[in-house]
């Protein structure tokens, strides 16, 4: 019986295809059950469509509230029993109600070695800050922005020539690396958050998770 996942997007749903990609090749034993975009003009809305999996665009801005629109969301996800959300590039801060509800079975994605550069433009600011290398957190979602148990991350060094941009592509390349596996890890239960804290076979995970390398393929 296939693992079954929800996926949040706001944009092009790279992490997704990736995803997508894994568990047709056999890699990844999950079942997207729907892919979810609080932006109808998303892209991935596009990859789910054409990989047959269902999606839905739900607009923040037909909400009066944050409240409002994080319910409507919760009930949309629930009506397909996920063991596990995966936020793949989904541009919304959550309220503590949507957190709680779905501790230690949403994972996200962030394009900074946390607990470095939490929030937004993280290449420009690891650049300006003269660091040597930069790199992609996979986390747990807490309450707290981009604050939740560290799961596993991937570095890249920052070349003296290097801009935002380019940048971002070398991120993005180990995003689609290391989300699938972090997804493969959580769904074959060898990943859990217990107490708050990520737990990797069992035992507790350092503040940086784990740090991938081609070695960790063999996992």
């Amino acid at each position: 019986m296939s693992f079954p996942v929800v996926v949040l997007i706001s944009g092009s749903g790279s992490n997704l295809q990736a995803l997508i990609d894994q568990s047709l090749q056999g890699q990844l034993d999950i079942d997207i059950k729907a892919v979810i975009s609080n932006k109808a003009s998303a892209y991935g809305l596009e990859r789910a469509s054409q990989a047959g999996i269902a999606n839905h665009a739900l607009d923040h801005k037909q909400f009066e509230s944050r409240e409002l629109f994080d319910q409507a969301l919760m009930s949309l996800i629930d009506q397909y029993q996920p063991k596990l959300v995966v936020l793949a590039g989904f541009m919304r801060i959550l309220t503590e109600e949507f957190t709680r509800h779905y501790e230690g079975r949403m994972l996200n994605i962030h394009p900074s070695l946390l607990p470095k550069y939490k929030g937004l433009n993280t290449h420009q600011r690891a650049i300006d800050a003269g660091e040597s290398e930069h790199g992609v957190s996979v986390h747990f979602v807490t309450s707290e922005l981009d604050a939740g148990s560290v799961v596993l991350q991937a570095s890249t060094t920052i070349e003296a020539d290097d801009t935002a941009d380019s940048l971002a592509q070398k991120v993005h390349a180990l995003e689609h690396i290391i989300y699938p596996l972090s997804v493969k890890w959580f769904s074959s239960g060898r990943l859990k958050l217990e107490n708050g804290q990520a737990t990797f076979d069992g035992a507790p995970l350092s503040e940086s998770g784990i740090r991938y390398s081609t070695d960790l393929n063999q996992h």
